[in-house]
């Protein structure tokens, strides 16, 4: 099943779910994503394709008549679709709590949350719980994943499919191409790392995702790699950390913005010669990329200033948004 059939069904059954009343197939077609770009013939025919799917795998689909209504309407019952109880060990929940987050912070979670946006915006009510999406999911533990290079990456371990990227060496500049068979993706001290078979050097080795420098290139068919037996991942990547020296950068901040950024930061002052409003915060850093994923995210109201090699990371992570 392609990808997009999978978050098209995903969005389907998180959005059947989520709806206090039945929907109609045109609320279902603006609601869902996958579905809004398709001509009436051929969103009637995916429409019926896909319930089929759902039924044939378990999932009950309603179709209720309102007598009032020309159309019929669609829902998936909560007590229909839900397991029945399931007892865990403590570290068996643990396990599938992590990733279950792991999943949440992935690209299909931004779609299952605009299927719910288009419900609301619509004026549709809806069930608030679905998906961790209201006070059910306000405290829980996050994984961050913010590397660019992650989502592809896991793709690949999930699909056994060679990789190809640019890598920046430990405490140089150098950048250099590596074709990789991915093993597993683990995090260790905050940081994420590959793992797995190096085909330039031919032999196991760990990357550290935020050294990872522009868009991630599959290589070959999938299934192509074969994970040995026996591998530890985390033995991989338990080496020890290299001493890195902390460095300064000087980011520019909008006055009134980036609370967080001020109270971490070693100094604020204001700008100089600066008449738009604009402070000049020191920051300690010692990752380009892991400075960049940050300092991107929070927008337009900053700008590193220096040194060069941080204001590149963040202008190469804005292209490629932009991309």
């Amino acid at each position: 099943m392609s990808r997009r059939k999978t978050e098209r069904l995903l969005n389907l059954v998180i959005c059947l779910l989520a709806t206090r009343r039945p929907l109609s197939a045109e609320q279902i077609r603006h609601a869902v994503p996958g579905y809004d770009r398709d001509g009436d013939e051929a969103f009637q025919r995916m429409f019926e394709r896909d319930k089929n799917e759902l039924r044939e795998i378990g999932i009950p689909i309603d179709v209720v008549r309102d007598p009032w209504e020309d159309e019929p309407g669609y829902r998936i019952r909560r007590e229909s679709y839900e397991l029945p109880e399931i007892t865990l060990e403590p570290d068996e929940a643990a396990v599938l709590g992590l990733a279950a987050q792991v999943w949440q912070r992935a690209s299909l979670a931004e779609a299952a949350s605009g299927a719910l946006l288009k419900l609301r915006a619509g004026g549709v009510a809806t069930d608030e719980t679905v998906g961790g999406l209201g006070q059910a999911g306000a405290l829980e533990l996050r994984v961050d994943t913010r590397d660019p290079a992650f989502p592809p990456l896991w793709e690949a371990v999930r699909d056994r499919r060679v990789v190809r990227f640019d890598y920046r060496s430990s405490g140089s500049e150098t950048v250099r191409t590596r074709t990789v068979e991915p093993w597993g993706v683990v995090s260790r001290r905050g940081r994420w790392y590959l793992a797995g078979f190096d085909r330039d050097r031919q032999a196991p080795r760990a990357f550290r995702l935020s050294r990872v420098t522009g868009q991630v290139a599959t290589v070959g068919r999938p299934g192509a790699v074969e994970v040995p037996d026996g591998v530890d991942l985390r033995s991989m990547v338990g080496f020890p950390e290299e001493p890195v020296e902390e460095r300064v950068a000087v980011v520019r901040v909008r006055r009134g913005t980036c609370q967080g950024l001020r109270q971490l930061a070693r100094a604020v002052r204001p700008a100089p010669d600066d008449p738009a409003g604009w402070d000049e915060a020191e920051l300690g850093f010692s990752d380009p990329e892991r400075l960049a994923g940050w300092m991107a995210s929070l927008g337009s109201d900053v700008e590193v200033v220096e040194p060069p090699d941080a204001r590149e990371a963040v202008i190469r992570r804005l292209k490629g948004a932009l991309a």
